[in-house]
């Protein structure tokens, strides 16, 4: 006879008994936590842990660079954690941006957020992402407006003057660019859509060699940033007749804003950082409020104007704006000038 009650009793058929939770049920369970709002919370208090990469998509030594690694300094003093700048240079930062938009959303893996990412999406075509929608914007670090140069031997002393001289000579002045849909190009571009000019555009690879022809007189007038016309200026082998922000900068405080003869004209080279999609938004927030809290020390202000640049605090949100605004805006003007990449 079988016992009484014998399908009552627990028996014991693994070594596991089996009201203990499994390790691999206490990892699901403390996951579903960490991606509950207390949990989400909780990880953003203990973010960082570890060290945390910016990737930079262009080589070392440009403003670009110097951007990231001055902000990079600043954060790895306040987050007590390494802050690590990663060169990936290629395709105007597109090779960069893809890499970042590929890593886990877990705020360890940041980009450096330039100027051509919002030029990118018109001039590159069947991107493996779209910017927009896989970055998430974390914070604007600074602003560098380039400034409208020309040789000395051009006559024209002001925008109002090389203005009128365009216009009297059609065709004959050439404007170098530092390649084909860089920022000082599409300057250049938006200046000649607002303005009416027919200047013809020469296309170099790179701002240096564009500036070496400026410099001899092979061409007339350029786009250039701050940070490599500022010493030639000061030494009068370049004429400075504007700059392109909407304010005059620090740097040239002498020289005007373009606006001031081209109303509603601005084309800033800018900075800022980015995240994969999906990185949980009290990490965003941290990291928004450090950088934001590096921007408004008086040291890095500094080095960021001796570059030429103006500290740019932003909200993500607002830096998001900027973005997506910026896109708006040269999308238009590579259109208007028929821009390709080579």
């Amino acid at each position: 006879m079988s016992p009484p009650f014998r399908n009552t009793i627990p028996v014991i058929a693994s070594r596991r008994h089996p009201i203990e939770p499994s390790r691999r049920k206490l990892l699901q369970l403390g996951a579903a936590a960490l991606l509950s709002p207390l949990g989400s919370a909780l990880g953003a208090q203990m973010f960082p842990s570890r060290p945390i990469r910016i990737i930079v998509g262009f080589a070392t030594g440009g403003p670009n660079d110097i951007s990231a690694r001055v902000v990079a300094q600043c954060l790895s003093q306040r987050l007590g954690q390494q802050v690590v700048v990663e060169n990936r240079p290629g395709a105007g930062s597109n090779i960069a941006t893809e890499s970042v938009v590929h890593a886990p959303a877990d705020g360890y893996t940041l980009l450096l957020v330039p100027a051509p990412a919002a030029i990118n999406a018109t001039l590159y075509h069947n991107l493996p992402f779209n910017f927009i929608r896989d970055i998430a914007p974390v914070a604007g670090i600074v602003r560098v407006p380039e400034v409208m140069v020309v040789n000395p031997s051009l006559p024209a002393k002001t925008v109002g003057e090389f203005i009128a001289l365009a216009k009297a000579n059609p065709g004959k002045i050439n404007m170098a660019t530092a390649g084909n849909g860089t920022v000082p190009h599409v300057a250049g571009e938006l200046f000649k859509y607002m303005t009416g000019v027919n200047v013809v555009t020469v296309g170099y690879r790179g701002g240096g060699p564009a500036l070496v022809d400026l410099l001899a007189g092979q061409v007339q007038m350029m786009f250039e940033p701050t940070l490599s016309t500022l010493p030639h200026i000061k030494a009068s082998k370049l004429r400075a007749l504007a700059v392109t922000s909407a304010k005059r900068s620090e740097a040239l405080p002498d020289v005007p804003a373009l606006n001031e003869f081209v109303p509603g004209y601005e084309a800033t080279a800018w900075f800022g950082i980015g995240a994969p999609r999906n990185v949980p938004s009290e990490i965003i927030d941290k990291l928004n409020n450090e950088i934001n809290a590096c921007l408004a020390d008086a040291k890095l202000k500094d080095q960021l104007v001796s570059m030429g640049g103006a500290p740019m605090p932003m909200s993500p949100h607002e830096f998001g704006a900027l973005i997506a605004s910026e896109t708006d805006k040269w999308a238009k003007v590579i259109k208007f000038a028929g821009i390709k990449v080579d």
